[in-house]
């Protein structure tokens, strides 16, 4: 019991003292940058931080908020009536995607929300690890679509697929802007230079490294990330899907 009091006073000083600075943040004596403060809409340019994560997904489920998020984002963007297309499919406050921050070939419909996340992972994520592992830009997605109404895998029975409400992206591969095309199929570093073993040329490394890295970095930005480690379904794409259980494989 002695114990237990210098803890039960130490927890009301902390409440207190966040109390305090409650108070002092809402009466305008203490300044919080908008980026620092969880109150603030997301911003598409401000550096990731602790609170990111909470203003995507506070983001992605309010329409407006999501749809004020997204203008930030300089796609472009055709809004889509939302519709159902059978049992669990269709979508709801999607976009057919034109152009994001780089081209994508054939548009395709996606969600507000993974819209949302792709704008930030192509932000944060994408273009860094192109200039830092391949010395230039991503300057088109490769992709293999978004919306389709089906279930998981495309079987016959059983729940339905991310794709079937415009909520998953599949991306192939990348065109950087000096030509190259760095696709998941032949370029995804196998399981020895995963393992760090030297494995082909200094450009194969770094286009490994580069899929490596913009893989890992979508985790940050959707529920579930799968690419060639998850299974041989995905040994030409990476599944990008936003509404789910979290993965990041």
């Amino acid at each position: 019991m002695p114990a237990a009091r210098p803890r039960s006073i130490a927890l009301l000083f902390f409440m207190l003292l966040a109390a305090f600075a409650a108070w002092a943040w809402r009466a305008g004596a203490i300044t919080v940058p908008d980026r620092w403060n969880p109150w603030a809409p997301l911003r598409i340019d401000d550096t990731p931080n602790l609170l990111t994560r909470y203003k995507l997904e506070r983001a992605s489920a309010d329409r407006d908020a999501c749809r004020m998020a997204l203008a930030q984002a300089g796609m472009r963007l055709s809004p889509l009536e939302d519709r159902s297309t059978g049992p669990g499919c269709g979508f709801d406050h999607a976009y057919l995607v034109e152009r994001s921050s780089v081209g994508v070939g054939t548009p395709f419909a996606l969600s507000c929300r993974t819209a949302l996340s792709l704008a930030m992972w192509e932000r944060h994520v994408l273009q860094d690890a192109a200039q830092s592992h391949l010395g230039t830009r991503v300057a088109r997605i490769e992709h293999l679509g978004s919306y389709a109404c089906r279930n998981l895998y495309g079987r016959a029975e059983g729940r339905r697929s991310r794709h079937a409400t415009a909520d998953a992206l599949d991306i192939a591969g990348f065109v950087l802007e000096d030509g190259r095309r760095v696709r998941v199929l032949g370029d995804w570093p196998p399981p020895a230079a995963q393992a760090g073993a030297p494995t082909g040329h200094g450009d194969a490394q770094a286009e490994a490294a580069f899929l490596r890295a913009v893989h890992e970095g979508a985790c940050a930005h959707f529920d579930a990330v799968l690419g060639p480690d998850y299974n041989a379904a995905h040994a030409d794409h990476f599944h990008f899907d936003r509404g789910g259980g979290r993965i990041c494989r």
